[in-house]
């Protein structure tokens, strides 16, 4: 296929294009290059007659029209987004103008041309989304694809936006698309305001490991390049339509989390004290959710996807990989707000 893949330049983003420009597909990465989007992530793939990059962002309806025209994607997977959740507290703006009308300019811009085109069956509009839009979980239970709505961020309302745009697209318009909604994603490349890059980062600085609260709100931890896997999978395989929750089956509190991430740097990088040593716990997030779990029975029994990266080894190959990687990590150290808590404003 040729797909046109928004964000192709960010964590997950950069991810999908490599994978599938490695599968033989063609692939248009639309970027608008903000804070989180490095075009350093792509370096494999910079000179691959398979891949071509547009700077633009999905705010700007004519440069998308015009991208549409030029490439003539079989499909789009969208993926650019504001995704912080910190910077949603203390800035919301950005997440409703690129999120919500992003999203939309992009749906407008994809039926226009899916239209244009005769309306092909085969095309795909997938949307790229988060299980934060299902909001929090007490002790037990998991989010499912029917589980209500329950944004508890700017973030995650952003995003149960964006996917209710889609929905609406594909029931009103007849666009055809599919949704997937994923849990925290961790490895290469990860921009270093999450927590897994904050904390091996400011192990290795000898910086304070900051930690929200007491550490023990539970994530299910999903290895990126196992979310690309899977979201290759649903573009290809995925019903019209349909929606899939991709989840990583890897639930930790973040403080064992942590703990862990540490307990790997003292085997690779050993010094005097344990990096434990620098965990500090900080003010909680305004509006953290307690727990997130997915249940990943429909992209299991329907299209045969499971992880294939354990917690601990995935957390063993990003720990490496920031290792083997300086050159990369130090050149973001000065970008706004890397290594600055966020989110207190709220």
């Amino acid at each position: 296929m040729k797909i046109l893949v928004t964000g192709g330049a960010g964590f997950i983003g950069s991810a999908v294009v490599r994978l599938a420009v490695a599968r033989g597909h063609e692939v248009v990465n639309l970027d608008a290059l903000t804070y989180a989007g490095c075009l350093e992530n792509l370096v494999s793939v910079a000179d691959d007659p398979l891949y071509t990059f547009e700077h633009a962002d999905i705010r700007d309806r004519p440069a998308l029209d015009r991208i549409f025209s030029a490439h003539l994607p079989d499909a789009v997977m969208h993926l650019a987004a504001e995704s912080h959740v910190d910077r949603s507290i203390d800035g919301p703006g950005d997440f409703i103008q690129t999120n919500i009308i992003g999203t939309y300019n992009m749906l407008e811009a994809a039926r226009s041309y899916w239209v244009a085109q005769g309306r092909p069956e085969a095309f795909r509009f997938h949307h790229i989304s988060t299980d934060e839009v299902y909001g929090s979980l007490g002790a037990e239970g998991m989010f499912t694809e029917d589980t209500p709505y329950d944004p508890r961020s700017p973030y995650s309302a952003s995003k149960a936006s964006s996917d209710h745009l889609v929905r609406a697209w594909h029931e009103t318009y007849g666009l055809p698309v599919v949704l997937t909604n994923c849990s925290n994603n961790y490895g290469p490349f990860h921009f270093p305001e999450k927590l897994v890059p904050v904390v091996i980062l400011n192990a290795l600085a000898g910086k304070p490991i900051p930690v929200y609260g007491q550490g023990l709100n539970v994530r299910d931890w999903l290895y990126v390049e196992d979310h690309a896997d899977a979201l290759l999978l649903v573009l290809e395989k995925g019903a019209s339509g349909r929606r899939y929750n991709i989840g990583g089956e890897n639930e930790a509190r973040n403080i064992d989390l942590v703990k862990t991430i540490c307990s790997i740097l003292d085997q690779k990088r050993p010094k005097e004290t344990p990096y434990a040593d620098q965990i500090t716990f900080v003010q909680d997030r305004a509006g953290h959710d307690l727990r997130y779990a997915i249940d990943p029975s429909r992209i299991r029994d329907e299209l045969g996807w499971r992880p294939s990266v354990t917690l601990e080894e995935g957390l063993e190959l990003t720990v490496q990989w920031y290792l083997n990687n300086e050159g990369w990590w130090r050149a973001l150290q000065n970008c706004d707000g890397v290594g600055q808590r966020l989110g207190t404003k709220g």
